[in-house]
C-alpha cells in the first residue's frame, strides 16, 4: 500500500512535456551535513539519518543532493584503505534509500577505487533505485592536493532523471564557466553541484553559483558540507538558485536541509526573454 501511495503521489505531480513525463515544480533538497574525517562507517550512518530527516519531516522532496566526498571527507592520504571499490557500497546504499523513500538521489560524490585509480565520483540514482549516470570530477583541485591522490574523470555530467534534464558537477568545476556552459548547451536545465567548499572562500562560492545560474539561465542546486576537518573549516551555505539569479533557499554554516520548489517554467521564461543561447557567436570565441 505504501508503494501505491508513493506512485499515485508522483503520477499526480507529473505532466507530459514534449512527449516526456516530467515532474511539475519538483522539490529539491540539499543534505548539508558534517562529515567525519576518514570514517565511512559513521558517515554512511549519518547520511542515512539526514536523508530520513529530509524525507519524513515537512514536505517530501523529489530530488536529494549530498555533498562531495561524503563517505570519507578529504582524508585523501588514506583513500587506498577507505575508498569504495567500484562504488559498489555507495550505490547499493543509495539505491536502497531511493526506493525506500521514493526519491531521486544525486549522491554527492564518493572516492571510487578502480583499476584506473581513485576518482571523485558522483552518482545519480532514480526513485526505482537505478543508477542513471555517474560523473567523475574533471578538474582536480591542486590547492587541496587532489592531483596527488585522485585521477580526473573524462566524461561529462549530463543525465536525465524523472524527465528532468540535468547535469552533475563537483566543487572546483564551477570555476570553469566553459565546462558548465557545455552542459547547458546540451540541454541541462538544472545543475546539481556537490562540494566541500572552505569557509575562507565563501564569497567565491556564492558569487560563482549565482553567475553560473544567471549566465546559463538554469537552476543551480548546490550542496556544500558543514563542519571541520584537521586542515579546513567548511562554509556550508548550500544554495538553490533560479534561472534569474534569485536565491530560493540558502543554508547557514551548520548542518541542515536546504529545500525549495523548482518552477521549471522559469528556464524557458529566462531563455526566451533574454535569448543568450541564440545570440552566441562561437565562431569568434576561439580567435
Amino acid at each position: 500500500m505504501t508503494n501505491l501511495i508513493v506512485l499515485l503521489r508522483r503520477c499526480k505531480e507529473k505532466n507530459v512535456i514534449g512527449g516526456i513525463l516530467t515532474l511539475m515544480n519538483p522539490i529539491a533538497a540539499c543534505i548539508q551535513m558534517d562529515i567525519k574525517f576518514g570514517d565511512p562507517e559513521y558517515n554512511f550512518s549519518h547520511a542515512e539519518e539526514k536523508i530520513a530527516e529530509a524525507c519524513e519531516k515537512g514536505e517530501k522532496p523529489d530530488f536529494l543532493l549530498l555533498p562531495e566526498l561524503w563517505t570519507t571527507g578529504y582524508d585523501l592520504a588514506r583513500l587506498d584503505e577507505t575508498a569504495d571499490q567500484e562504488g559498489i557500497q555507495a550505490q547499493a546504499f543509495i539505491s536502497r534509500l531511493s526506493q525506500q523513500y521514493g526519491v531521486n538521489i544525486i549522491a554527492g560524490s564518493i572516492a571510487k577505487k578502480s583499476q584506473d585509480g581513485i576518482t571523485n565520483t558522483l552518482y545519480a540514482v532514480n526513485a526505482a533505485g537505478e543508477t542513471v549516470h555517474e560523473y567523475s570530477k574533471l578538474h582536480l583541485f591542486r590547492l587541496m592536493d587532489e592531483h596527488h591522490y585522485l585521477t580526473g574523470g573524462n566524461e561529462n555530467g549530463l543525465f536525465e532523471i524523472d524527465g528532468l534534464k540535468s547535469a552533475g558537477l563537483i566543487c572546483y568545476d564551477i570555476r570553469f564557466p566553459e565546462w558548465v556552459r557545455y552542459h547547458a548547451l546540451n540541454g541541462a536545465e538544472v545543475l546539481f553541484v556537490a562540494a566541500e567548499w572552505p569557509e575562507p572562500r565563501l564569497d567565491h562560492w556564492r558569487t560563482l553559483l549565482l553567475a553560473r545560474a544567471i549566465e546559463n539561465q538554469c537552476f543551480v542546486v548546490a550542496c556544500n558540507r558543514s563542519g571541520n576537518d584537521p586542515k579546513n573549516a567548511f562554509a556550508g551555505h548550500s544554495m538553490i538558485i533560479d534561472p534569474w539569479g534569485k536565491v530560493l533557499a540558502e543554508g547557514d554554516s551548520k548542518e541542515g536541509i536546504v529545500q525549495a520548489e523548482l518552477d521549471l517554467s522559469k528556464v524557458s521564461e529566462a531563455r526566451n526573454r533574454i535569448p543568450v543561447f541564440e545570440d552566441r557567436l562561437p565562431e569568434y570565441y576561439e580567435k
